[in-house]
């Protein structure tokens, strides 16, 4: 039976990675094309801008999929989410990345996985297994080493190192938010409303938006819709798909993967040749990622004699085998103790 159950769990945790893969990708391509429509758009114009086009986006998807609204119960998460992440998080980190150099928003937005992985221990109960941790020490360092190479010596305000900093904490904190919510409404349901919250936040810009628009250059405005229609609705969908499926501390781990895409993009799209610091830096990022998604490896035949140490403590199934353990015990009452041994296998079958 045991057998019977890990082939659908070996596959969801393969579309998950493959759903985080995509948004760490989409995510980092967000970085180039701020960089573009930055010069063209005001932090708040951008941001409202991006949002629309997102927030259009997924209302057609969930048309033509005929998605209703979320329950009542997964309201507050979508709320804050919407508030901390969609709306505050893009204007904050649209504003600071004009007020400091690259490396430096690096260096200080790259906290947010930490934050996420102590928040999620704190407020979610998630585990911090040691491989996570080190993991995400790993990848800190290389987002350091990217930040410290790419840095333009001079080129960063206090200002903008605050709003990076406030760009990081309601990055996390709507992470946070974000994940009971996926518990009681769909992947495709959250990031829609969440867009809309995030939007309706940004319409004080309306204004800004309007007259951007009017002066902008079209490359500067596509670059605002590519942000909305692919960054934004496909990539904040696959992350809550994926987010669904893991802990906020792993999937936070795996955003270490975006520097060294955003240099090797910035390599490609802008010319922007990295240094041999910059590249050991990328390589230190994808390394800790690595690290931090993988799992212990522990030997199958001792599973039987102790379920509970058999159980990932980040498998979204774990919960229920905690308790199995007790009815795998009821055989030592029986009058046939050969049967004692086998049961704790049944005890696997839910995983």
């Amino acid at each position: 039976m045991m057998n019977t159950a890990r082939p659908p769990e070996r596959r969801t945790e393969l579309l998950a990675a493959g759903a985080a893969s995509v948004t760490v990708v989409l995510w980092a391509s967000a970085f180039v094309s701020i960089r573009s429509a930055g010069d063209a758009y005001s932090p708040g114009a951008l941001a409202l801008g991006r949002l629309l086009a997102g927030a259009l986006t997924l209302g057609a998807i969930c048309l033509v999929r005929r998605e209703g609204l979320p329950p009542r119960s997964a309201w507050r998460g979508i709320a804050v989410s919407g508030v901390l992440w969609f709306g505050f998080y893009m204007v904050a980190l649209n504003w600071g990345e004009q007020e400091v150099d690259a490396g430096t928003a690096a260096l200080v937005v790259n906290i947010g996985p930490l934050l996420i992985a102590l928040l999620g221990a704190r407020f979610l109960g998630d585990r911090l297994p040691p491989r996570l941790l080190a993991g995400m020490a790993v990848s800190f360092a290389g987002a350091v080493t990217v930040g410290l190479s790419m840095s333009g010596g001079g080129g960063s305000s206090l200002l903008g190192v605050v709003l990076c900093l406030l760009a990081a904490v309601a990055y996390a904190g709507g992470v946070v938010a974000q994940k009971p919510a996926l518990g009681r409404a769909s992947a495709l349901q959250v990031t829609t409303f969440g867009c809309l919250v995030g939007a309706v936040m940004c319409l004080p810009f309306a204004g800004q938006l309007i007259a951007d628009a009017a002066d902008a250059p079209v490359s500067a405005t596509l670059n605002m819709v590519y942000l909305g229609v692919f960054p934004t609705a496909l990539a904040f969908t696959t992350w809550a798909y994926a987010l669904a499926r893991t802990t906020a501390g792993r999937m936070g781990a795996t955003t270490y993967a975006v520097p060294s895409l955003v240099v090797l993009m910035s390599w490609l799209a802008l010319g922007e040749v990295p240094g041999i610091l910059t590249l050991a830096g990328g390589a230190l990022c994808l390394a800790g990622v690595a690290v931090s998604r993988s799992r212990a490896r522990t030997g199958r035949s001792t599973a039987p004699e102790n379920p509970e140490g058999s159980a990932d403590p980040e498998a979204p199934g774990s919960p229920e085998l905690s308790e199995n353990p007790e009815r795998s015990e009821k055989p030592e009452l029986s009058e046939k103790p050969e049967l004692s041994e086998p049961r704790p296998e049944e005890a696997e079958a839910p995983k």
